[in-house]
C-alpha cells in the first residue's frame, strides 16, 4: 500500500483491476478545497495513457514490477522467443505483448517488465532507437527537394520506414521505435 505522497514516475499501481505505471504526477494545493494529485497513468498491457486525479492522502495498491534484460532470439507461430541474459532461461510472448515487433532483429536486447510476485511477463519495452540496414529503396529524384520529401524504404526486419531522398540501399539508419520515423544515418565502424 502507498499513498499519494509516495507517487513518483515509474511507480506501478493497481487501478481499476489493471496495472498502470505513473508517467507524470503533480501535487496541487488549491486556495479552496482539499489538495489533490493529477496523474498520467500508462496501462501496462494496452499502452493507453489515462489522465486521473487522486485526492491527496488516498491509499493505492502498488505492484512490484522488475525490469529484466532479455535477448530476442526468433519468432514463429507460437510467438516471440526471448532469452534472459543472466539465467539463459527462455520465454515466449504473444505478438500483442511486443510493441513495434516488426523492428526487432535477432540478437537485439529488450527490457521485459515482470510482475515480481507472480513471476509473469507483462510487456516488452523496446529501446527508444534501433539501428537497421536498408534492404530496398527507390533512388531519389534529383532536384526534388521542396517540402522535405521522403520515400519508403524497407529495412532488414521487413518494416517500411519513410526516409529522406539521400538514403540508399545497404545504408545503416537509426529508427525511432515509438513513431517509426527515421532519425539519422549510422556511421559504420
Amino acid at each position: 500500500m502507498a499513498t499519494t505522497a509516495d507517487f513518483r514516475n515509474g511507480l506501478c499501481i493497481e487501478y481499476n483491476n489493471d496495472l498502470y505505471i505513473i508517467t507524470e504526477f503533480q501535487h496541487v494545493k488549491p486556495g479552496k478545497g482539499p489538495a489533490f494529485v493529477r496523474t498520467k497513468l500508462k496501462n501496462i498491457k494496452t499502452g493507453r495513457v489515462l489522465d486521473n486525479t487522486f485526492t491527496a492522502g488516498v491509499s493505492v495498491n502498488t505492484a512490484r514490477v522488475e525490469r529484466r534484460e532479455f535477448q530476442y532470439i526468433y519468432n514463429d507461430d507460437i510467438g516471440f522467443h526471448f532469452m534472459n541474459n543472466e539465467t539463459f532461461e527462455q520465454i515466449n510472448l504473444p505478438k500483442d505483448m511486443v510493441p513495434a515487433n516488426d523492428l526487432l532483429k535477432e540478437g537485439q536486447n529488450v527490457d521485459i517488465l515482470i510482475h515480481a510476485e507472480e513471476e509473469t511477463p507483462l510487456t516488452v519495452e523496446m529501446p527508444m532507437y534501433v539501428e537497421l540496414r536498408v534492404t530496398y529503396t527507390e533512388p531519389g529524384v534529383k532536384g526534388d527537394t521542396a517540402n522535405n520529401p521522403s520515400k519508403p524504404a524497407t529495412v532488414e526486419t521487413g518494416a517500411t520506414i519513410k526516409v529522406p531522398l539521400f538514403i540508399e540501399n545497404d545504408e545503416l539508419i537509426k529508427v525511432n521505435t515509438q513513431t517509426y520515423e527515421y532519425d539519422s544515418r549510422v556511421k559504420e565502424k
